[in-house]
Formats: C-alpha cells, structure tokens, sequence
C-alpha cells in the first residue's frame, strides 16, 4: 500500500512560489513554463525546526527512476533553506507533472555529480553562472523513489 502524502502542508509564504505552485497543481504540472522550458516540479520537505511540511516549485529532472534538483538559489552565499531541511529530513514528497510518490533525497557524490550537473546545465543554463558567482560548491540532490 502506498503511504499517503503529508498533511498538512505548508506551500511558501513567497507570492511567487505560492502562484507557481498553485499553476501547477491546476495543470498537473503542465503550466507554469520555465525560462528555457526548464521543467518544474513540487517537492515537500518537513523543516528542521518547525516540523511542517513545507512546499516549493524547483526545476528538476527524471534520472531513470529518481530525480535530481539543484540547490542553487541563484547562486547565493548560503544553501537554500529547503536543502537544509532536506539534509536533517531525507523524506521528501514530490509531485512531478500528474504523479505523486516519495523519495529519499541525497546529495550526488563526487563520481555522480559531474554527470548530474552537466545534465542539470543543459536544461538551465544559468547554473553555470550561479556557481561562478559563488565561492560554495552548489549541491545536486537525488531524489531516490520509494517503492510502492
């Protein structure tokens, strides 16, 4: 039996993020369109400290069964706070396009990441210049699927 999503949840408190995802949950993923068409998923992480279920819209990708985020956040100082929350709670929720499932999130190793951020690059571009303009290495995170 397949274990149900979490509840509550908690969608970002920022304007934008909050109409991203609400597209997104009306299309089932087919709206909105990214810069590039890079394509968008939601992924529901339980924060460190609050213990909510908080979501956001990212740009991910299929790897055979898994898939993989960038935390990037344009290449700021700092990791984002979904990566950090993530990294204490490797349960992540994920809605990509129509499909729902769980995954365990981890961050690629130094054999897996080159591969990963190439491919990443290829659909967003602007990676490449967020990690020039930062002096920390930014994480690729695989979603891992839960099986059924």
């Amino acid at each position: 039996m397949t274990e149900p999503a979490p509840s509550p949840i908690v969608d970002s408190d920022r304007d934008w993020v909050k109409k991203q995802i609400d597209e997104y949950i009306a299309t089932d993923g087919v709206r909105p369109v990214f810069k590039y068409g890079a394509p968008l998923l939601l992924v529901t992480i339980k924060g460190r400290k609050s213990g909510e279920w908080r979501r956001t819209c990212l740009i991910g990708s299929s790897d055979g069964d898994d898939v993989v985020i960038v935390a990037s956040i344009g290449g700021a100082p700092k990791h984002p706070t979904w990566y950090l929350n993530l990294q204490a709670n490797p349960r992540v929720w994920v809605q990509q396009g129509a499909e729902s499932f769980w995954t365990i999130a981890r961050t690629a190793d130094v054999s897996e990441k080159p591969r990963l951020w190439d491919k990443m690059v290829g659909l967003y571009p602007d990676y490449a210049e967020y990690q020039e303009k930062t002096d920390r290495v930014i994480p690729v995170v695989i979603l891992e699927r839960v099986p059924a």
